[in-house]
C-alpha cells in the first residue's frame, strides 16, 4: 500500500498499525524513514477514528430505529 494511500478497510488500518509498529518495536525502521512511517501511522490513526466515529453514529441511528419512543428495555 502507498504511504499516502487511504486503507480500504479498517482492518486494513489496523493490520498496517500493527505492521508499522512492530517494525519500530524490532529496530527494523532506519532513522532516515522513521518520520515518514510515524507519519503513516498517524494518518492511519485519524482514519480509524473517523470509522469508528461513523460507526458509532451508524449503530446509534439504528437503535433509535428500533425504538422511536427511545427506551430499550434492559434484560
Amino acid at each position: 500500500m502507498s504511504e499516502s494511500a487511504k486503507p480500504a478497510s479498517y482492518a486494513a488500518a489496523v493490520a498496517e498499525l500493527d505492521e508499522i509498529l512492530a517494525a519500530i518495536e524490532r529496530d527494523e525502521v532506519d532513522v532516515d524513514v522513521l518520520s515518514a512511517k510515524v507519519g503513516r501511522a498517524v494518518q492511519l490513526v485519524q482514519f480509524c477514528r473517523e470509522r469508528l466515529a461513523a460507526a458509532e453514529i451508524e449503530v446509534e441511528r439504528v437503535v433509535a430505529d428500533l425504538d422511536p419512543g427511545g427506551t430499550i428495555a434492559e434484560t
